[in-house]
């Protein structure tokens, strides 16, 4: 077989490259390593350049295509067959055109190094065109999806993405699943890997058709549908209003409260929140919906993941929302589930949820009109439901900003139950100084109890040097939060049934 592939012979040559074929239609990898062994993929890169007849371009493919598919990919993107596959997709043949696509995304799947091959030598324009003609619902599959290969991870500078753009927006309408799928995961790939993605997504025109297949029954559609609309929803203000005025609230309440896989309930719950981390009209927007609701629930009774995810977004919303929003968290019960979070040792979580606590403290400070006698119902609320305990543990927090903003929430606010029975001597100018020591009973380990005192009077003598004081106007900085890295592979057999 190998002397008749590099025979002179045209006719030859076809008969050894069909047996070649066959040889791997049985997918043993044994027989891939003996056809690898014999260096023939060059042979059959060659092959694809000759037009007479055109049954050699395509059986050479055909074998590249199932190569490609193997372990040794990248010995197919550097035997010279990715510019020939190229012109490929220009051919007067449907049936080559096709096949070179299929070899061509196998390629661009397997590696970055070879999807930048292929990208190197422009294939992106020539798959374009086709989707411009008519075409088998196969076949357009097939081009879907190494579409979808070839837009994942950062795109080159040169490469056109508005065009690419045009084309999915066309087919995240369409009534095939796999096409629909592939579609979604490369607009997920785009926003997510093209600087400035987020905008020209919004630009073609996509979130309307995407928050309308956040209902989409299956969840081979819903996953890549929900993972790009988090990816944008981790663009601006602006970007973020787009699929709210296009209707995702509602779409995200029922997800949250209807038995949905977990994956599922922690991309919406990332959607909520990176809506809540901005303006006060998008934070009312999350509650005239009952999304906030759902998502309370989900920080009550969840899986610690999930439980982190949805402290996101009511600690979003807590931190930048106005008095009558914070008061309706507060309503709703947020408060305890939020002191629990506090255990967790997420640096960014953590001291989101402290900002949120220190917003809604402010707020019951707000609430007392100037009344000194009359407690913070918030901050005799924490204490008495074992919050007060989770703030003292960050005094050993491996975050110097956690623990200042914890140390500042307790002195703030339960300044005698931490100092409670500490000797008070007069300092330099008369007034009265905390020393070295903690509380006797004070739950502390040994090795705390010598250093909790000095962390207690230099922090209070930083922050109060510099006037800070807590009820002065909190500054909220946006926290939102991209989903990068996400393939479809990640979730592959779950087996879901989603809920009718």
């Amino acid at each position: 077989m190998v002397d008749k592939v590099w025979s002179d012979d045209t006719a030859t040559q076809l008969e050894a490259t069909v047996q070649f074929r066959k040889l791997l239609s049985d997918g043993k990898n044994s027989t891939m390593i003996k056809i690898i062994r014999a260096d023939v993929l060059p042979r059959f890169a060659e092959f694809l350049s000759r037009q007479r007849p055109p049954q050699l371009q395509m059986e050479a493919a055909w074998v590249l295509t199932n190569i490609a598919a193997s372990d040794y990919t990248l010995l197919v993107a550097e035997c010279g067959a990715v510019p020939r596959l190229v012109e490929l997709l220009e051919s007067p043949d449907a049936n080559i055109r096709h096949q070179a696509t299929w070899a061509l995304g196998n390629i661009a799947a397997d590696m970055p190094s070879c999807r930048e091959i292929v990208l190197d030598h422009g294939a992106v324009t020539p798959l374009l065109a086709q989707f411009k003609e008519d075409m088998k619902v196969s076949v357009l599959r097939t081009a879907t999806w190494a579409l979808s290969n070839l837009c994942f991870g950062k795109l080159p500078a040169e490469v056109q993405v508005k065009p690419i753009l045009e084309i999915i927006s066309l087919l995240i309408h369409s009534a095939d699943e796999k096409i629909l799928a592939d579609a979604c995961w490369a607009l997920y790939y785009i926003c997510d890997g093209v600087e400035g993605g987020i905008q020209d997504a919004l630009d073609a025109g996509v979130c309307p058709q995407l928050v309308k297949l956040l209902m989409h029954a299956s969840a081979n559609i819903l996953l890549p549908v929900i993972t790009s609309l988090a990816r944008i929803s981790a663009g601006d203000d602006t970007q973020v209003q787009v699929i709210v005025e296009q209707g995702i609230l509602p779409c995200l309440a029922q997800l949250l409260a209807r038995n949905y896989p977990k994956i599922i309930k922690k991309q919406a719950c990332l959607i909520v929140s990176n809506i809540t981390a901005g303006s006060k009209d998008q934070i009312q927007a999350v509650i005239d919906a009952d999304v906030m609701n759902h998502v309370i629930v989900l920080l009550k009774t969840s899986e610690t993941d999930l439980k982190k995810e949805a402290a996101w977004a009511i600690s979003n919303a807590a931190s930048g929302g106005s008095s009558d929003q914070i008061q309706y968290l507060v309503s709703r019960g947020c408060l305890e589930p939020l002191c629990n979070v506090l255990k967790y040792q997420d640096v960014d979580l953590v001291y989101t949820c402290l900002e949120g606590l220190q917003n809604i403290l402010v707020e019951g400070e707000i609430g007392k009109q100037g009344n000194e006698s009359v407690t913070n119902p918030y901050a005799q609320f924490i204490l008495e439901n074992g919050g007060l305990d989770n703030l003292e543990e960050l005094q050993d927090f491996d975050n110097d900003v956690v623990y200042k903003l914890a140390m500042k929430l307790l002195e703030r606010y339960w300044d005698e139950e931490v100092s409670d029975d500490v000797n008070l001597p007069a300092s330099k100018d008369g007034s009265a100084e905390k020393v070295e020591t903690v509380p006797e009973d004070a739950a502390q380990p040994p090795h705390r109890e010598i250093f909790i005192g000095v962390k207690f009077f230099l922090v209070k003598c930083l922050y109060y040097a510099v006037e800070l004081k807590i009820c002065e106007c909190v500054e909220y900085v946006h926290r939102r939060r991209a989903c990068g890295g996400v393939t479809p592979a990640d979730f592959a057999g779950f087996g879901w049934i989603l809920p009718i």
